[in-house]
């Protein structure tokens, strides 16, 4: 794991992908994180520079630092309620793009492995079939890189577990580039970032029930 003190990147315009009355929706850089850490060192977060400019907005869900995408914010504590719910009983499709090590070998897949903390090494999560949470994930094969050793996958948390993605994908033998935690050394350090961004959400807008499908692209 890195020891290397928090840097996030510089303050900036806010990446907003959608905003009404109800919600806010940001495009979040990778290396900040989602709500202030441990420490007036990692006050600096996405939910504070959201705050700044949009004083009501409560946030919904998490990403971790290193993965960068789409996080919902709600507009005061009635939306948060809604949403939160929403997210809680996974009523929300979420799509994530990831560069993973080694080449996908079947087109699609779906991992089912139960997940629990690994309390003597958190925050990092451990396969445990006794006393795991039930999680799953389907991924499928974008494309593939065999000269790099690498592959291009979309991957759908059906569950939302902490690390679910990080985990699912190292137990299959494609660790997510980049990833300190679960990646080899050198997948490890064979990129930049972790290679992980939230691109699509979809759900129900908690106030008129409209549809929404809100998207970014991954910046790799």
């Amino acid at each position: 794991m890195s020891t290397l003190p928090y840097t996030p990147p510089p303050p900036g315009p806010l990446r907003l992908i959608h905003v009404d009355a109800a919600l806010v929706v940001v495009d979040k850089p990778s290396g900040l994180l989602s709500v202030p850490g441990r420490g007036e060192d990692k006050a600096d977060c996405l939910s504070a520079r959201v705050q700044a400019e949009c004083p009501d907005a409560l946030i919904v869900h998490r990403l971790d630092m290193s993965t960068s995408g789409l996080i919902v914010f709600a507009r005061g504590t009635d939306m948060q309620r809604r949403l939160s719910h929403a997210f809680a009983h996974w009523r929300v499709s979420k799509r994530y793009v990831a560069l993973l090590g080694g080449c996908l070998k079947q087109s699609w897949g779906e991992v089912e492995l139960p997940l629990i903390t690994d309390w003597p090494l958190r925050p990092r999560q451990k396969i445990d079939f006794l006393t795991g949470k039930p999680s799953c994930t389907r991924y499928r094969r974008l494309e593939v890189d065999r000269s790099a050793q690498r592959s291009r996958a979309a991957l759908e948390p059906i569950t939302g577990r902490s690390h679910q993605l990080r985990v699912h994908m190292q137990a299959i033998g494609h660790p997510i580039l980049g990833d300190e935690l679960y990646a080899t050394p050198e997948q490890a350090i064979a990129t930049p970032r972790l290679m992980l961004h939230a691109e699509r959400l979809e759900f129900v807008h908690p106030l008129d029930g409209r549809p929404l499908r809100l998207e970014a692209p991954a910046p790799f």
